[in-house]
């Protein structure tokens, strides 16, 4: 490729009123209104007393917010990208940055948990509509996990050093997914950098858990998380709500003593479908055993808290270092141990695997700061939890987007749909009551765009 003209015959000129750049926010905008995203905000998100008219109209201002988050805004000021071209003739009721901002900073810690009923009631619509959750009446996993979102400057409330070492302030998300769906985030909260990765998992697992019910899964539910999640408030989180559980367990002094007992014929050979990287040994790893034993966790607490269920336990060889001189190989098998407390119905090797399905929620985590999560915005706690909940709503509705486009955009990352099918250019052109579309001849996804178009029954020019 090379230009077809020389500098000096190439000119530019912001001169277009009938330009948008994000052609793909129209039909956005129509399944979220479609799904009763403002008047659910309207009803459930009231900010009776604020300052300045910051709490009028929150519907328009969380539908401009969503909309601007949908075309790749990570910061309030980034909500501007709505106010160019033929924006105003597509849609109506766009608040400026400043009005945003405001309406952020307005908020309470009652008013995110408004916003995050709203949200839900949201996300179960959206599956009623575009049938998020294909195989949720076998089984749907909720994913439960925690990060540290590193920040900058001595003015943001909440931001604490943690485990990290790095000063930032900690969210945790709970992820739903089937073996044929994409996940979407059904739970999300913000707490202050120095928060255990478990403070609030039960009560969150128990939100999340009535939102996939909500949202008509009638399948076994199986919560999953790392060992920083073993607890007995999880686990009697679990089974209250009579879902299953698989949960890491650290490597303590009675795991390693359990796992000596598991004579050496209960191993089963496995392969990983596919080499893992130690960062420790610096080597590939490519194969590992597996076996269980009973165990019962919690032995230190009340009865009530005790739990008896099977220990899988992942064991890989270390092997030898590749400089080791010929003949000089090892003289006994060294093994490390992953220990998984579950009671899962499967059968050994299928439980294991099932459970290391559970770094799907590591895809989450880079969709979201690939958008919205790129920063948190503000300097007070509240404006960025509800801005936290405004970025897992733009993500359901980015799946759901790309469910309704093709089976290859419901599975794919949100920044592939949002380049795809977001950020098409358009020109506008109106005329007998009527408003047309110009989009890009010959768009190399016009076809998957077409029936995102046609399925929130928007029509076509023939």
């Amino acid at each position: 490729m090379k230009s077809s003209h020389s500098p000096a015959a190439t000119f530019a000129a912001f001169d277009d009123p009938n330009l948008l750049a994000h052609g793909g926010l129209a039909p956005a905008v129509r399944l979220a209104e479609r799904c009763g995203l403002p008047g659910l905000v309207s009803a459930k998100v009231r900010l009776d007393g604020a300052g300045n008219g910051a709490g009028a109209a929150p519907d328009a201002k969380v539908m401009s917010l969503v909309a601007a988050i949908l075309a790749g805004a990570d910061s309030i000021d980034d909500t501007d990208v709505l106010r160019h071209g033929a924006m105003r003739r597509a849609f109506a009721g766009m608040r400026a940055p400043s009005t945003l901002g405001g309406f952020l900073r307005a908020f309470t810690w009652g008013h995110v948990r408004q916003l995050q009923s709203a949200t839900r009631a949201f996300t179960c619509n959206l599956a009623g509509h575009c049938n998020l959750r294909p195989g949720g009446d076998q089984v749907v996993y909720l994913d439960i996990d925690s990060k540290v979102k590193q920040v900058y400057g001595a003015g943001k409330q909440g931001a604490e050093h943690g485990y990290t070492k790095v000063k930032g302030m900690h969210f945790q998300i709970v992820v739903a997914s089937t073996p044929l769906a994409a996940p979407v985030i059904v739970a999300e909260r913000l707490r202050r950098g120095s928060a255990g990765s478990a403070k609030g998992a039960a009560s969150l697992i128990a939100e999340a858990i009535k939102t996939v019910r909500a949202m008509g899964a009638t399948g076994m539910v199986v919560v999953r998380a790392d060992s920083a999640f073993f607890s007995h408030k999880v686990v009697a989180a679990c089974r209250r709500h009579k879902v299953r559980f698989s949960l890491a367990v650290a490597q303590r002094k009675k795991i390693r003593e359990l796992i000596a007992t598991i004579p050496e014929d209960a191993w089963t050979a496995i392969k990983y479908p596919k080499a893992i990287w130690d960062k420790d040994e610096e080597r590939w790893i490519s194969d590992a055993e597996v076996a269980e034993v009973e165990y019962t966790a919690f032995t230190g607490k009340a009865k009530k808290y005790r739990a008896t269920a099977r220990l899988l336990v992942r064991r890989v060889r270390r092997l030898n270092d590749a400089h080791a001189p010929d003949g000089q190989g090892e003289l006994f098998k060294v093994y490390r141990f992953h220990a998984v407390f579950t009671d899962s119905p499967y059968e050994l090797v299928a439980a294991e695997k099932c459970h290391r399905a559970h770094a799907i929620v590591e895809q989450v985590f880079a969709d979201l700061e690939d958008s919205a999560l790129a920063h948190l915005p503000s300097g007070k706690f509240t404006a960025n939890a509800a801005w936290l909940t405004l970025a897992a709503l733009a993500h359901n509705l980015t799946r759901a987007l790309g469910t309704l486009a093709s089976a290859f955009h419901g599975r794919a990352r949100t920044g592939t749909i949002r380049r795809q099918l977001l950020a098409i250019p358009a020109r506008l052109a109106g005329g007998a009551r009527t408003l047309t579309f110009h989009l890009p001849e010959r768009w190399p996804w016009e076809a998957e765009f077409t029936a995102l178009w046609t399925a929130v029954g928007c029509r076509l020019r023939t």
